[in-house]
C-alpha cells in the first residue's frame, strides 16, 4: 500500500486529500480542454478560455506547492528530498 500513499505523504497529504486536489485540477483541465477543442473548430469561440484556466490553475499549483513543502519540512524534515548541493556533496 505504500505506492498509494508515499507521493501523497511527500506532498504533506493523505491518499484521500490528494485525490481531491488532483481532481481539483483534471477537471478544471478537462474544461480547458474542451474550450480548446471547440476553439480549434470555432475559433470565434473561447478566445481565451483555455488559456486563463491554464494560468489560475498554474498560479495555484505554485502557491500550493510552496505551502505544502513548509508544512511537509516542519512536520518531518528527514522526508524532504535533497537539495542540489546535497546530492552534489555526495558524488
Amino acid at each position: 500500500m505504500k505506492i498509494f500513499t508515499q507521493h501523497p505523504a511527500s506532498v504533506g497529504e493523505n491518499y484521500l486529500q490528494h485525490m481531491g486536489s488532483a481532481l481539483s485540477f483534471a477537471l478544471p483541465l478537462l474544461g480547458a480542454f474542451l474550450a480548446c477543442l471547440v476553439h480549434a473548430l470555432l475559433p470565434f469561440l473561447f478566445a481565451k478560455t483555455g488559456s486563463r484556466i491554464i494560468t489560475r490553475l498554474h498560479d495555484r499549483m505554485v502557491t500550493n506547492r510552496h505551502r505544502h513543502a513548509q508544512q511537509a519540512a516542519e512536520a518531518n524534515p528527514a522526508a524532504q528530498p535533497a537539495t542540489i548541493e546535497q546530492t552534489q556533496a555526495t558524488r
